[in-house]
């Protein structure tokens, strides 16, 4: 799998360096913006113990959210891959959207017309600025690769989304993948 520089719609992979990290152990975030000024992205495979109907209860669904990252974490966000039903939603790559209309969401979700793999919602995003993102690429904390997955992304198993996606990297980072979660009790 080829490592590639930053941009809107690849993803990340937490290399080893950060395992003990409270928040980006074993992440894969999407990236959703990417340009001069920073990089924003949500993390995919993090859910929280929480449901949609237990933070907006109007929304009368069990959909699970996810943690995004550590930033504005009393915020949510959502993606998806459905523009043609949320008006106003910004495309991050490959028929991947991100936000729109929450009125309309809302309405939608209601009358049962949204999937769970056709939308993921997230409390707080993460965020680099400037030059932060490709310093930490850099430094080897994260891997940035093509999402080969396209508009299937929010259909794959988010506990083993890391895990398969170490193996595919190949080489010292296999020994990663079958790492236990916390080293210190291997």
């Amino acid at each position: 799998m080829k490592k590639l520089q930053p941009t809107k719609g690849k993803l990340l992979i937490s290399d080893s360096s950060i395992l003990l990290d409270t928040v980006f152990s074993r992440a894969v975030l999407l990236l959703a913006e990417h340009n001069a000024k920073g990089s924003v992205g949500f993390i995919l495979n993090k859910p929280l113990d929480l449901s949609l109907q237990d933070i907006l209860p109007e929304a009368r669904t069990n959909f699970r959210i996810y943690d995004g990252g550590p930033v504005e974490t009393d915020n949510l966000y959502f993606i998806h891959t459905i523009p043609s039903l949320i008006p106003n939603s910004i495309e991050i790559k490959d028929r991947i959207f991100w936000g729109g209309d929450y009125e309309v969401l809302f309405e939608l979700l209601k009358q049962n017309k949204v999937s769970q793999k056709d939308i993921r919602f997230f409390l707080g995003y993460s965020g680099w600025d400037e030059n932060q993102l490709q310093e930490e690429i850099n430094a080897k904390s994260w891997t940035c690769i093509e999402n080969q997955f396209e508009n299937n992304l929010l259909e794959k198993t988010p506990s083993k989304l890391w895990r398969e996606l170490m193996i595919e990297l190949g080489d010292e980072f296999i020994i990663w993948a079958n790492a236990p979660e916390d080293p210190v009790m291997n």
